[in-house]
């Protein structure tokens, strides 16, 4: 699969959720009204609310969800990177903002095309406009108001939250995956930036802070397009991890590396402009069973257990030993194309706390 295909299968899964928050809470709200007008004897309600039919139960379906899908779409590609920056609250309130105005249009066009189908006359006939007229001054309008505002907080925390603990983090949580402990094969790599105490001392903590929020943020791209789940963020280090399933995560895993070591360079005179120093970093990458699951009293996350970390671990902590930048185990270095990359062996090495040996290989990028 190409980065571009993943760039965009990744975008359409950001923007799938908001449609389904919009459609499930748009079918509660139809089943709410479709009660209250049954049930009412208001007759400015009755006049004024259009009638659940099967016919308007699929099309406010479709339409609720592609307006999700399009809330989704603006807050993905285009409106959240204004409030990049910004505190939870101005977010919230920034957005909230932008939407409404949004969202009374939208309200003006779908109450329009549905009133048309219901009276099956022309959209632009003066009888639907009076009927929208109607709607606009009547407490219906107020009801569905309230609504599309539940809607649009609720995914527009769904977005914050899922941007915090990460959108798969999120999603296993929903759906009990790790509930209970799962034993699942995967491939990790465990990142290091070098001489993050000196820049740390340099820069200052506060310096320092925003300097590590640029560099995780100018990685985040290659780690994405290439499928990667950032499991940790450990000071300086990135812990990253890929599913051993169909695709060849060895191959993913170190395109990711020198992806991100090319996506960096080429934000160094921006480092050095904002910050004087250009951060470097060195990688392992080893592969193996994990039990992973739920864990955590005062706060929940999700939890990897396994020899593969530790091991990795400690093979990152030979790449100053051995003056190599990335090195991978034998398990991994045996799915990567040679073609590509110029390997050098290391057999037999003991690795720090561990009894047995291991055959490591140092990869580097053919020119």
């Amino acid at each position: 699969m190409s980065i571009i295909t993943m760039k965009y299968k990744r975008i359409f899964l950001k923007i799938l959720p908001f449609g389904i928050i919009w459609l499930l809470l748009g079918l509660l709200f139809l089943w709410i009204e479709y009660a209250s007008i049954n049930t009412t004897i208001n007759q400015e309600i009755s006049k004024s609310a259009i009638y659940i039919t099967p016919e308007i139960v699929l099309f406010a379906s479709i339409s609720i969800f592609f307006i999700g899908c399009f809330v989704g779409f603006l807050e993905v590609r285009l409106i959240n990177k204004f409030f990049v920056k910004k505190s939870f609250p101005s977010k919230l309130i920034g957005k909230f903002i932008i939407y409404v105005v949004l969202m009374n249009l939208l309200t003006f066009v779908f109450y329009l095309l549905a009133a048309s189908i219901e009276m099956q006359k022309s959209v632009f006939s003066l009888a639907v406009f009076e009927r929208y007229k109607l709607f606009f001054f009547s407490i219906t309008n107020i009801s569905t108001s309230i609504q599309l505002a539940f809607s649009m907080l609720v995914s527009l925390l769904y977005a914050e939250i899922s941007d915090n603990l990460g959108q798969n983090v999120l999603l296993n949580f929903f759906i009990g995956k790790y509930h209970k402990p799962v034993v699942e094969n995967r491939t990790f790599m465990f990142t290091d930036m070098k001489d993050s105490t000196r820049i740390a001392e340099t820069l200052g903590n506060v310096k320092y802070f925003n300097f590590l929020r640029s560099y995780y943020n100018d990685l985040s791209e290659s780690i994405l397009n290439y499928n990667g789940e950032v499991y940790q963020y450990i000071g300086d280090e990135i812990v990253i991890s890929w599913q051993n399933k169909n695709a060849n995560s060895e191959m993913q895993s170190v395109n990711c590396f020198f992806d991100m070591k090319k996506k960096l360079s080429e934000k160094k005179d921006k480092y050095l402009k904002e910050y004087n120093v250009f951060p470097e970093f060195k990688a392992a990458v080893h592969k193996g069973e994990v039990t992973v699951g739920e864990i955590g009293a005062l706060k929940k996350e999700i939890f990897f257990t396994g020899d593969v970390l530790n091991t990795t671990a400690r093979i990152q902590n030979l790449c100053n030993e051995f003056k190599m930048d990335l090195l991978v185990s034998d398990l991994i270095a045996k799915n990567l194309e040679s073609n590509s990359f110029v390997l050098k062996r290391m057999d037999n090495i003991v690795l720090k706390g561990k009894s047995n040996t291991i055959n490591i290989v140092g990869v580097q990028k053919k020119e």
